[in-house]
Order: C-alpha cells, then sequence, then structure tokens
C-alpha cells in the first residue's frame, strides 16, 4: 500500500502554546481517513500543514514523497481542500465559481468549463450553472465547494466538517459522493463533529486530544478495543444505582441526567437492577464510535 501523507513528529507551536504536539501517522493512497477530537484538540491544525497553510515547527511531514518545507507549490497543486466556511464568490455564478478557481492552477479555459460541468453533473448541480450563489441552499453550497476543490483533479481531497449544518438527505448525497470518489483512487483526508460520519466513511482515524494522537485505527476495532459490545444506558438513576454498579467494579461514565454502564451481559445487570432498584428508564444500545470518542476525551464542553 502506497503511504500518500506520513508524519514524523510533527510538531506546531504557536509562541508558548503548543497545538500539534509530536504526532506520528500515515495515510494510504485511496482510502478515507479521518482526524476526530474535541474543540481545540489540533486536528484542523494538522489539515492546514497538510495543505501547506501553516508552517511545522519541527518534525517531519511528506505529501506524496514531498517535503513541506521545501516543495509546498508542487503540493498545493496536487491537494484539492474543501473548508468548514463558504468562501464561494456570491457575484459569480455557480459555473464561473469553478472556471474562475481554475485559473489557479493555470488550467486552460475551455478545459476548465468542460472540467467544470462534469463535475457539477457529478455533485448532481447541472441544472444550476446559471445560478448564482446566494440562491443556492445550504447542501447544494457545499457539493458546489467540493466541486471547487476537485477542480484540479486531486490526488488527495481534504474536506473539514464536509456536512455541519445540512439535513439529512443533503449528508448522505455528499457521503454517495464520498464514497464514488474513493473508487477513483482519491485520498480522502477529513475532519468531522459526527462520529456516525466517522463511522460510516472512515476507512482508518485517529483521535486527537490536546495536540496528540490517542488512538488509531479502524472504527469498527476502536469500538472493541476501547469499548463494550453493548452500553447500558440509564437515565434519571434512582438513589443508590451508581455507588452499586461503581461496587461492582463496572466501567461506567456519568453524564448529566444518566449513567452509562459498559458491561459484557449488559441484559442480566438490567435484570439485577431491576429487582434492586425502581428504574425509571433503561436502555441497551449497540456502542457506537461515540462512545469511545466520549470516554476517551471525556463528556466535558469544550469551547
Amino acid at each position: 500500500m502506497k503511504v500518500v501523507v506520513k508524519a514524523e513528529n510533527l510538531t506546531k507551536r504557536y509562541d508558548s502554546f503548543t497545538a500539534v504536539n509530536s504526532i506520528n501517522f500515515e495515510i494510504n493512497e485511496g482510502e478515507c481517513f479521518g482526524f476526530l477530537g474535541p474543540n481545540g484538540a489540533g486536528k484542523t491544525t494538522v489539515m492546514k500543514m497538510i495543505y501547506c497553510a501553516s508552517p511545522i515547527t519541527s518534525g517531519n511531514l511528506f505529501v506524496l514523497g514531498l517535503d513541506v518545507e521545501k516543495k509546498s507549490r508542487e503540493i498545493k497543486a496536487l491537494i484539492g481542500v474543501a473548508p468548514q466556511e463558504n468562501n464561494l464568490d456570491p457575484d459569480f455564478t455557480v459555473l464561473k465559481n469553478l472556471t474562475v478557481y481554475a485559473r489557479y492552477f493555470g488550467i486552460e479555459k475551455r478545459v476548465a468549463e468542460k472540467r467544470a460541468m462534469e463535475l457539477l453533473e457529478f455533485m448532481q448541480l447541472e441544472e444550476k450553472a446559471d445560478v448564482e450563489i446566494p440562491e443556492l441552499s445550504g447542501g447544494m453550497k457545499r457539493r458546489l465547494i467540493i466541486a471547487r476543490a476537485l477542480i484540479n483533479d486531486p490526488k488527495i481531497l481534504i474536506l473539514d466538517e464536509p456536512t455541519t449544518g445540512l439535513d439529512p438527505q443533503a449528508r448522505h448525497l455528499i457521503w454517495d459522493k464520498i464514497r464514488e470518489l474513493r473508487k477513483f483512487g482519491v485520498t480522502v483526508i477529513l475532519t468531522t463533529h459526527y462520529m456516525d460520519e466517522a463511522e460510516r466513511l472512515c476507512d482508518r482515524l485517529v483521535i486527537m486530544d490536546q495536540g496528540k494522537i490517542i488512538v488509531e485505527g479502524h472504527p469498527r476495532d476502536l469500538i472493541e478495543r476501547h469499548s463494550s459490545k453493548s452500553v447500558l444506558e440509564i437515565i434519571d438513576p434512582s438513589p443508590g444505582v451508581e455507588s452499586y454498579l461503581r461496587d461492582s467494579g463496572l466501567i461506567i461514565e456519568k453524564g448529566s441526567d444518566r449513567i452509562y454502564v459498559y458491561a459484557d451481559n449488559p441484559q442480566q445487570l438490567l435484570h439485577e437492577l431491576n429487582e434492586k432498584f425502581f428504574l425509571q428508564h433503561a436502555t441497551i444500545r449497540a456502542s457506537t464510535l461515540e462512545d469511545v470518542f466520549l470516554k476517551l476525551t471525556g463528556r466535558g464542553l469544550r469551547d
């Protein structure tokens, strides 16, 4: 498997603050690789270093075999970036947003127009080619931003929160397009706050916290490694339930109004608890990547 991004002791500091603290990872050609973490974990900083928008402080970072410190111009020509914010030009039509952007890569006008129309068709926006940006829905704008990131036929596509704020239909359409891109050999690197999105799309991912990588692996492997098969959720537990669970040596987490119990046999545990306590509401569900994320990074809110 060909490695397209390789980081060795990668570090980024801003004065006395260390945003990324000596991390190591490899991303393989054609895979979807995710960076997850709470706010301030360092994931966006890593992405910026990959697409050469922020210089590294120390360590090594190679993208498509090129050193980011020496070959940033060449790397930028081979990468597509879809930022989270809407930075489309509101004075241009949908088509012109793509063809004007193509000039930055020196793409000849006729080639750019052909490529732009192909991308609009791919993202199901061909009927909006002559429409101006303010007339588009949020989902259409996101698809257009991704189409623009593909105008230079990149080897690597970087997606920063690709479906934030979109309705379920728009999210699923973008997921389908990301899967299609991978069939063409495009390597996809994404950040997302949606754990279900990461679980469905990523071949591998890392979870970062305080500038460090705390785990790496396939979503399903991480769930098996760091969580039980099922989770017992007890909402508004009656007095004594929490201490009973802790005294039993079970792994539990406490939320604002509920307790999460990671047990090998949750059905039997639920039966035991019902015999000893009054449980107003309890449910058993399959463990998810979100359980792993919250278990490793905590449930406290990060600004």
